[in-house]
C-alpha cells in the first residue's frame, strides 16, 4: 500500500504537513538494501527497525514519536542497512536533503542527537574491532552497570529530586554529573534521572539538563538543544549557565515538576 500524503487548507499551520505520510500497521516503509534519499521522523505510532542476520529477521530497535530513522541515506548515498516496519499505524515526516538542511538550521537538537547516535555507532564498531583482534575493549567503552540501591541503603543525606505527589524520587549521583531527560531508543542512552514515566506529553528533551556537585554545592545546567526550557523557582535557566540550587527549590524540566532536596527528608 502506498503512503498517504496529507495536504489541504490547514497546510499553512504546519510547514511540514505536505511531507507527512501515514502507514498502516505491518507495512514496510523501506527494506534493507533499498536505495533511498530520505530520512523519517515519527509523528505518531511505533516503528520497528529490522535486519536479516544469519537468515533470521531480528528487531534491532523500536522507535516512537520524536525518534528518527533512515538518516544514513541523507548523509551518504548508500543502500539501507536495515528495514523499517510500522509496528502500529504510524504518521511520519519524510525528509529529503533540502528539507534536512532547513531542519538542521532551525532545530539544533536534531543535529545533536544525530551526532550522538553516530558517535555511539563508532564506539560500538571500535569495540567490535578490538574484540575481533583479541584485545579487550577500552574501559570507557564498556557499559557501566549502575548499582541499584534500595531506599534503606541510601544514606540519610542523599540528595534527590521528588515529584509533587511524592510517588517518584530520583537520587542524584554522589560523584560526577547526574543527567536528567528521557530515554532515547535512537542512541540507546538512558539518563540517570529518566523522566519518561512522568512526561506523558514528551516535553522533556532526551538530554535535558545535568546536576553536579562542586565545592559542596549542587548546580543545575541546561544541555544544548533543549526546546521547552528548564526552570528554577519559575525562572528560566539560560543554556550552558550553571545555577546554584538550594534545598526545596522547585525545578521544572519542560512540563515536569520536581523538587530538589539536599537530604532524604522531604
Amino acid at each position: 500500500m502506498k503512503a498517504v500524503f496529507k495536504s489541504g487548507p490547514g497546510s499553512g499551520k504546519n510547514p511540514f504537513e505536505r511531507y507527512l505520510e501515514t502507514h498502516p500497521m505491518g507495512e514496510i516503509i523501506f527494506s534493507e538494501g533499498d536505495i533511498g534519499t530520505e530520512m523519517y521522523i515519527i509523528q505518531s505510532g511505533t516503528i520497528e527497525l529490522l535486519k536479516s542476520i544469519g537468515g533470521e529477521t531480528r528487531v534491532l530497535s523500536t522507535l516512537e514519536k520524536g525518534d528518527f530513522f533512515g538518516e544514513m541515506s541523507v548523509l551518504e548515498d548508500l543502500p539501507r542497512t536495515a528495514s523499517a516496519r510500522a509496528k502500529t499505524d504510524v504518521e511520519v515526516v519524510r525528509i529529503n536533503g533540502a528539507l534536512f538542511d532547513t531542519m538542521l538550521k532551525n532545530n539544533t537538537e536534531i543535529a545533536i542527537r544525530m551526532m550522538r547516535k553516530l558517535s555511539r555507532r563508532l564506539r560500538e564498531a571500535s569495540a567490535m574491532l578490538e574484540a575481533g583482534m583479541g584485545r579487550p575493549a577500552a574501559e570507557e567503552e564498556k557499559p557501566k552497570e549502575k548499582p541499584i540501591l534500595r531506599k534503606a541503603e541510601q544514606e540519610h543525606d542523599a540528595c534527590r529530586l521528588l515529584s509533587p505527589d511524592g510517588k517518584h524520587e530520583f537520587f542524584l549521583n554522589r560523584e560526577g554529573d547526574t543527567l536528567v531527560g528521557r530515554s532515547d531508543p535512537v542512541t540507546g542512552i538512558t539518563p540517570d534521572v529518566d523522566l519518561t514515566p512522568l512526561d506523558t506529553q514528551r516535553s522533556t528533551s532526551r538530554r535535558h539538563a545535568k546536576l553536579y556537585q562542586m565545592s559542596g554545592n549542587y548546580y543545575l545546567m541546561e544541555e544544548i538543544g533543549v526546546m521547552n526550557g528548564t526552570f528554577v523557582n519559575e525562572s528560566r535557566v539560560a543554556t550552558g549557565t550553571p545555577v546554584a540550587l538550594q534545598n526545596g527549590d522547585a525545578l521544572k524540566f519542560g512540563l515536569v515538576m520536581l523538587t530538589f532536596h539536599t537530604s532524604a527528608e522531604p
